[in-house]
Parts: structure tokens; C-alpha cells; sequence
């Protein structure tokens, strides 16, 4: 089976997933992609030049396979000439509707609604809408009744139960068994002293400035641990960085984006607890490969997280609040070994490409 993976922001982890399908699929899968920059202009004119680049590439797909940032009633309108006998999937790795707009962008509810109604649209064109967690799936339907009704009229309402059967959940492709490739000889004679990990963007919806406030508050008591601050960043960053600089000078081993991806993985080996604040992750990759190297994690109750470990693992790995969220740091701070995440570890495995490139590719012949 033929298909065509059309992906506007083809950068950082959807540029990964589309390229480790590719690689996994027993299906010939063909990457129709634009660079992953200016993502409103994407979400707008991506489908048009994309659309163009379909048609004169002679492209005859079984499948049209669409992540969220495809405009995809566009796209199919304008190759319809190939297309209009062609099955269509759509893959969410995030949506407009529910993703945390940013404080530094103007008029937030007036611009919203535009990339909204784009996501909305194209699950009304697709044939399969596909979410990487039930977590995602759920907020997404969620918060549709709302949206269509802060519309003047005509709201549609009845489409949400025609979006709702359309919709399934096939989580987030990894290849973790590269991580164990990767792991460091010396990762077993690891620091007496733990190690604290941040391996998420430097933005405001990974809630930094919680993170750091932990950090803080455990530097002040004298406790003794190490920082590894990893992760991509950006111009504009929080100013808590900077601030966490400054303060926790001493106690930083590591500080700024890693550029070599063996180099991120050693210290994901090395990491011993991962506080995750976020107030946004409608899946969390970097949780799952952290906890897949056996890094303890703290976990908000909400978001994907839950989906992520057995219930088994709930009591030692989630928090209620900061306080509480403190005083587990604080205990495996003091206690230093936290036992075994063999639970963890194994329940975050089948994420791997090998049980998930099957799915993939059973999912999606199905839709032909």
C-alpha cells in the first residue's frame, strides 16, 4: 500500500515521527512536507503549495495520511482530481482548540478561532481522526460544543457525534530500543548524588517556573542534588532560566540545548528524577524516554501522563499539588533510591516502534 504522509511543519518531533514511520511501515510511505517554521502561515497556505507539489509529483497514493497542521479540506479540494476516491487520516499531535495560546501572542481569542475551525473542518473532511492518547482525543471532543457555539448561527452541532465516531487513539510511535543502544557504559557507576532533569522545550506551557521554584525552595534547605537542564530553546524564552542560572549556579552539570542526540540519551541514563510541571502535553515524549531509562518521575494527575504507567506505579509516581509534589522531591532527595522502575519501564515500552509500526499499518489499511 502507497502513502502519502503530508506534514507542513516538518521539524523537530513531527518531523521524527514521520521519518521513523516511514522507516517502520511495511507500507511504501512518501513524505510530502514543508519546513517546520511560521505555523499559522502553515496551518493557511501550507495546503496550497503542498497541494501544488502532490499534483506535480504524479503522486497515486492508496492513503492520504495528514498531521494536524494540514489544512485538509484545502488540500483535498485542490487534488481532488487524484484524491476524490482517495481515503484520508488525519494525526493529531496537537490542536488549536485546546493547546495553551501564548502570552506573548496578540488578540489570542480572535486568532484562535481561525486555526480552530481549521482542525474542526478537517476532521469533518477525514475519514479517520486519529489522536496520539485518550487524554488528546477527549479535551479535543470536549471542548468542540463550545467552539461551535460561540458562533453567530449555524453551528453545526450535529456533526459532533459524525466527528466523534470518525475518532480513535494510536498513540505516539518511539524508537526506544535506540535509547538502549545508546545507554552509556558508565551510566551504572552513576553520582552518589542525584541527579534532577528538565528535557523539555523552554517554554511557557512546560511550566518552568514551577519546575524552578521546587528548586529552588530544596536549594534553600541545604539539600544536596545536581541539575541537568536540557531541551531546546528559543529568542524569546521564560526569564526563570536565566534565574535558575544564576542561583543554582553551582548545582548545574548541565545547562542548554544538547545538539548530539547520543549525547541527550547519556544523560537521560544518568538522570535519576524527572519533575514534570507541564501545563500542556497531549502525549509527553521526553516523559516516556526519561522513565523508559529508568528515570523516576513526578507526574502531575492529569494531562496523558496517567495513560503512560499502571496503576500499580500511581502512588509513588504522581503528585497531588506543589506541596505534595515537594515533599516527594524532598523524600528521594533524602532516601536517594527511589527502587526499581522495571513497572515503568515496561509499561512505556510498547510505545516502541516495533509493537506500534504494526498498529500503524493495520489502522490504516483498514481505512482503504
Amino acid at each position: 500500500m502507497k502513502i502519502s504522509l503530508v506534514e507542513p511543519f516538518y521539524s523537530g518531533s513531527h518531523a521524527i515521527w514521520a521519518d521513523e514511520f516511514a522507516h517502520c511501515s511495511s507500507h511504501q510511505v512518501e513524505i510530502l512536507s514543508l519546513g517546520g517554521r511560521h505555523w499559522k502561515w502553515r496551518m493557511h497556505g501550507g495546503a496550497v503549495t503542498l497541494a501544488q507539489r502532490f499534483l506535480e509529483g504524479g503522486c497515486e497514493p492508496d492513503l492520504i495520511l495528514a498531521t494536524d497542521m494540514l489544512d485538509l479540506t484545502t488540500f483535498l479540494a485542490l487534488t481532488r482530481q487524484r484524491t476524490a476516491e482517495t481515503p484520508a487520516a488525519i494525526y493529531f499531535h496537537e490542536n488549536q482548540l485546546t493547546y495553551p495560546w501564548s502570552p506573548n501572542d496578540p488578540n489570542p481569542v480572535g486568532q484562535r478561532a481561525h486555526y480552530g475551525f481549521i482542525n474542526y473542518a478537517s476532521t469533518l473532511a477525514a475519514d479517520a481522526v486519529l489522536f496520539n492518547s485518550s487524554y488528546h482525543r477527549d479535551s479535543f471532543l470536549g471542548a468542540l460544543p463550545d467552539f461551535l457555539k460561540s458562533f453567530p448561527d449555524h453551528n453545526e452541532l450535529h456533526s459532533l457525534p459524525v466527528i466523534a465516531e470518525k475518532c480513535q487513539v494510536l498513540p505516539l510511535g518511539l524508537d526506544l530500543q535506540h535509547l538502549d543502544q545508546l545507554r552509556p557504559e558508565t551510566a551504572a557507576a552513576a553520582s552518589s548524588v542525584p541527579l534532577i532533569l528538565w528535557n523539555h522545550r523552554w517554554e511557557y506551557d512546560k511550566n518552568p517556573d514551577e519546575f524552578f521554584q521546587a528548586l529552588f525552595q530544596l536549594d534553600a534547605e541545604g539539600l544536596d542534588f545536581e541539575v541537568a537542564v536540557l531541551g531546546e530553546s528559543y529568542r524569546s524564552q521564560p526569564p526563570v532560566f536565566e534565574e535558575a542560572r544564576q542561583r543554582l549556579g553551582r548545582r548545574l552539570v548541565h545547562f542548554g540545548y544538547v545538539e548530539k542526540f547520543e549525547d541527550y540519551v547519556g544523560w537521560l541514563w544518568r538522570a535519576d528524577i524527572l519533575p514534570v510541571h507541564s501545563i500542556h502535553d497531549f502525549f509527553g515524549a521526553s516523559v516516556v524516554q526519561a522513565v523508559y531509562c529508568n528515570c523516576h518521575p513526578l507526574l502531575p494527575m492529569r494531562l496523558a501522563y496517567p495513560e503512560h504507567l499502571p496503576a500499580s506505579e500511581h502512588s509513588r509516581c504522581f503528585y497531588s499539588d506543589f506541596e505534595d509534589l515537594l515533599v516527594r522531591l524532598r523524600g528521594l532527595l533524602i532516601n536517594a533510591k527511589s527502587g526499581s522502575m522495571h513497572a515503568a519501564r515496561t509499561s512505556v515500552a510498547r510505545y516502541d516502534w516495533q509493537a506500534m509500526a504494526p498498529r500503524y499499518d493495520a489502522l490504516l489499511e483498514s481505512l482503504v
